[in-house]
């Protein structure tokens, strides 16, 4: 992208997201609503005049008044999204963003409404926003977990699990595997919990739900530091105990046990009786009794 293309959009979110700041009170999501209806609705003329202005000119103030004069939209669209629980400012600001994105790519040579081309990118955002907050854990995240994600509530048509029936005619309708609708509702059905036990939590009962609180059995002691480093301690006194104790057996029987135990490729006795010209068994003597002496020494 040319830098004075990304320079003219930097202008045009900065310019906007000043216009929010202005125009939308924290938590007068009323009076910010009444507001945007006051704007005129742009004339098909209109809307082509300053699309035109905005993309051969790239005149600021052309673009200013077609976001403007489209936040109305946006607040209908947002209002569609009430049911994952979110507030409702903060789907419309996502949607003012997915607004000025539009305004910024729209070309007015290719015969449609700015609404139109809107649409997508004003849903795009707010439907971002509903999967990074609405559970602390991403619900969806392939293609398919999205569409299941924003059509499977509108596909219940009763309260309760689907029947085998039901996801697979939600699986045909949808091109999903029922799998897929299947994982999806459990999903759906599913409750964040607390890592911690509230303090509120009866724990007199053996079958107390503090006892069930994550923290209880996702605890990794494996990365306790202490343990950590007395393993570690522990390990190289091992490894100094045995160097020392190697040491004190004679070269035929350290190399044996070494070429026995210790070696990557381990030798058989036979292939060691005939380095050292002796029979299998008297190195097998040999091995015996540098073991034991090794156990005397590490004990």
């Amino acid at each position: 992208m040319p830098r004075k293309e990304q320079f003219v959009g930097f202008l045009i979110m900065n310019q906007v997201q000043t216009i929010d700041q202005a125009l939308m009170p924290v938590g007068n999501i009323e009076a910010y609503t009444h507001w945007v209806h006051q704007i005129p609705i742009l004339t098909q003329q209109e809307e082509q005049e300053l699309s035109r202005q905005w993309y051969e000119q790239h005149d600021l103030e052309a673009a200013r008044k077609l976001i403007l004069a489209h936040l109305r939209f946006v607040v209908r669209v947002a209002k569609g999204y009430l049911g994952y629980g979110l507030p409702l400012g903060d789907l419309i600001q996502e949607g003012n963003i997915g607004l000025m994105k539009a305004v910024k790519r729209f070309d007015p040579n290719v015969g449609v409404r700015l609404v139109s081309f809107a649409v997508h990118w004003i849903k795009a955002e707010i439907h971002e926003f509903v999967l990074r907050n609405w559970r602390i854990v991403k619900v969806a995240t392939t293609k398919a977990q999205r569409k299941l994600f924003f059509n499977l509530r509108s596909a219940k048509k009763r309260l309760g699990w689907f029947s085998r029936e039901e996801v697979d005619g939600v699986a045909k309708d949808l091109g999903v595997r029922p799998e897929d609708v299947m994982e999806m509702e459990a999903r759906l059905n599913a409750h964040d919990a607390a890592y911690d036990s509230s303090a509120n939590d009866d724990d007199d009962s053996g079958s107390s739900p503090r006892q069930f609180a994550p923290q209880h059995y996702l605890e990794d002691h494996s990365a306790d530091p202490s343990l950590q480093v007395e393993n570690y301690n522990w390990a190289s006194q091992n490894n100094a105990n045995l160097q020392t104790a190697l040491a004190a057996l004679d070269e035929r029987s350290r190399d044996i046990i070494n070429q026995r135990w210790l070696a990557d490729k381990k030798s058989t006795l036979h292939e060691l009786a005939a380095q050292y010209q002796v029979s299998a068994e008297r190195v097998r003597q040999l091995e015996q009794n540098a073991m034991k002496k090794l156990k005397a020494s590490l004990v």
